[in-house]
């Protein structure tokens, strides 16, 4: 019984330094949940999005008469009046001639708009990706962009314009909290331009923990305050960092993003996404990490999961 107790005490210190490494060693998402928000909204295959189609004046070919009538007898005269068929051999080699440039032109005319129909169906969308880190001291920011889910129109592209306006315009005007930028883009065909999307927003959205609130077309989910409150509850005060993500994918190309090295450089690709006009954005989703307020995001995180972030 003594030999136990001794046994006990000696290995209690080092149960304790175990669990001690263990949490300090331990994945930050394994030791408390990190919550994330989303706003999005935008398709893909809706026709509001799809590519215009010209409207302007077809063009034809001119189309040059046919010796059976179109020329009239007083210019057969000439032809004619010398004597002998030369002038009538003449006359049918040209308008051989006419006649197969004409065909040409036409030939050529509907190859040229037969390729035009399928960029149509498959036209270049450019996806871009614009990521800012912000200190956390600024948590306006997280009430900002909380108030903006809940009223966000998500569904129509006035309101999808709007959204991407109220974000850009919000980070900027906490640009003095700006820590870590990130932007990249890519010019690519519908088809795979969609898949590119929805792979970029899943690897972002698995990094959350719990997305605790969402407006996806103006659907809105949003746990109960009491999980947030748990949630809440578990989370140590050491946060130092809040990221956002925009995600923007529209018709055409604005321009290349520039690389992110500086504050002015981020603040440029904000402003051009900014100016998308509303008939070219095809979907956009805003993620932002941590969505509880209060919740932040720790630098060791941070640099571990999003280590294309350049320091400002």
């Amino acid at each position: 019984m003594i030999m136990l107790k001794r046994i006990g005490r000696v290995c209690r210190p080092l149960l304790a330094i175990a669990l001690a490494l263990t949490l300090a060693l331990a994945p930050i998402g394994a030791v408390w949940a990190r919550s994330g928000g989303r706003i999005g909204g935008g398709s893909f295959r809706s026709p509001t999005f799809s590519a215009p189609r010209s409207i302007g004046p077809h063009y034809s070919a001119p189309v040059y008469p046919s010796y059976g009538g179109g020329f009239g007898f007083p210019l057969l005269v000439p032809f004619f009046w010398g004597g002998g068929g030369g002038g009538l051999l003449t006359l049918l080699l040209l308008v051989g001639a006419g006649s197969f440039l004409v065909q040409t032109l036409r030939s050529g005319i509907r190859s040229e708009e037969g390729d035009d129909s399928i960029g149509v169906r498959d036209p270049q969308v450019t996806v871009a990706q614009v990521k800012v880190g912000l200190l956390a001291s600024a948590r306006q920011l997280q009430k900002d962009m909380n108030a903006l889910a809940l009223e966000a129109d998500t569904q129509s592209p006035e309101g999808l314009s709007q959204l991407l306006q109220e974000v850009t315009l919000g980070l900027m005007r906490y640009s003095d909290y700006w820590a870590y930028g990130h932007a990249q883009a890519e010019k690519l065909p519908l088809s795979r331009a969609e898949s590119l999307f929805y792979q970029a927003s899943l690897q972002e959205r698995s990094k959350f923990s719990v997305e605790s609130l969402s407006n996806r077309n103006n659907q809105i989910q949003q746990v109960s305050q009491a999980a947030l409150q748990r949630s809440a509850a578990g989370i140590p005060d050491v946060g130092e960092y809040l990221l956002v993500t925009l995600l923007v994918a529209y018709r055409g190309n604005l321009g290349t993003l520039p690389v992110v090295n500086s504050m002015a450089d981020l603040r440029q690709c904000l402003l051009q996404l900014a100016s998308i006009p509303a008939d070219r954005i095809v979907a956009i989703e805003v993620l932002w990490t941590p969505q509880l307020e209060g919740d932040t995001l720790s630098a060791e995180a941070l640099l571990t999961e999003y280590p294309e972030m350049r320091l400002l």
